[in-house]
């Protein structure tokens, strides 16, 4: 977990203006995720303690370098009585890499809708996926290997999880839980 904080942990180089360090998983390129958590953390940055994001939106345009840090500028597009938006480039080398949109907002009550969820069996029934990765890292490309097979600060746990290395399209739905693990 002290890695994920610190990989989060922009320096700032002045107003509006952040970098970030990147972090190899294994691609030869750096985690899109890794991106967007950057940009967010910039945006949040910005805004009011009592304001949360409440949106966002981000666009993947280039991919990012492993070797070069990654420079983040958060456009402060409006502050008011109870919105704070927010528009973040992710530049390296002079070309943006991501945008985000974001939208900041404070909590409030207010009307509650959500799609019911799944049934799904309890996480403690469900095989980690660190363990099923480990038990077939063998069939993993050794260049993804060395990283998949690492100790992660989140436990997921996943329904009837995907094969590692068959290409076979699966249903674009997965009933995943995940935590934080303690430290």
């Amino acid at each position: 977990m002290e890695a994920l904080v610190r990989l989060l942990d922009l320096e700032p180089l002045e107003l509006n203006i952040y970098r970030g360090e990147n972090r190899d998983v294994g691609t030869g390129r750096v985690f899109g995720g890794q991106v967007l958590a950057q940009a967010l953390v910039a945006a949040r940055r910005t805004v009011e303690e009592d304001r949360p994001a409440h949106s966002i939106h981000g666009y993947f345009i280039l991919a990012g370098k492993l070797d070069r840090p990654i420079v983040y500028f958060v456009d402060r597009l409006r502050d008011g009585g109870s919105f704070s938006t927010r528009r973040v480039t992710a530049i390296q080398e002079g070309k943006a890499i991501f945008n985000l949109s974001a939208s900041f907002h404070p909590r409030q009550e207010g009307l509650e809708h959500c799609v019911e969820a799944p049934d799904a069996p309890p996480p403690e029934s469900l095989e980690r996926e660190l363990d099923r990765i480990r038990a077939e890292a063998h069939r993993i490309p050794p260049a993804l290997r060395n990283v998949l097979t690492q100790e992660r600060p989140i436990d997921f746990r996943t329904v009837d999880p995907p094969d590692l290395v068959d290409p076979t399209p699966s249903p674009p739905r997965r009933m995943t839980w995940f935590r934080v693990l303690e430290e």
